[in-house]
């Protein structure tokens, strides 16, 4: 299971010094839904043994944007495990 002792994928914590701040923007929020989506995407991937980094962080709009870094070899790994999935839906 995907935990913050996994080195596997790690999620960044929110930086308030790394973003410029505009009033009224909720930024904490969309960093949160996205702390939790990339949690969700490293467990899944993780368990279909795809190693990268995972990064939660928020746009200047302030909604949650998970950012994921992988070698080319894992790359090429989720791709096939979106096509094997895409092929399964098309049945």
């Amino acid at each position: 299971m995907f935990g913050p002792e996994d080195e596997a994928f790690e999620v960044e914590e929110f930086d308030p010094d790394a973003v410029t701040w505009v009033r009224g923007v909720d930024y904490v929020t969309g960093w949160r839904e996205a702390k939790d989506a990339a949690e969700q995407l490293g467990e899944a991937l993780a368990g279909a043994g795809v190693h990268g980094r995972l990064r939660a962080v928020s746009a200047p709009d302030g909604s949650g944007v998970v950012r994921l870094e992988l070698s080319v070899r894992a790359a090429r790994e989720v791709a096939a495990l979106v096509d094997v999935a895409r092929l399964g839906k098309a049945s």
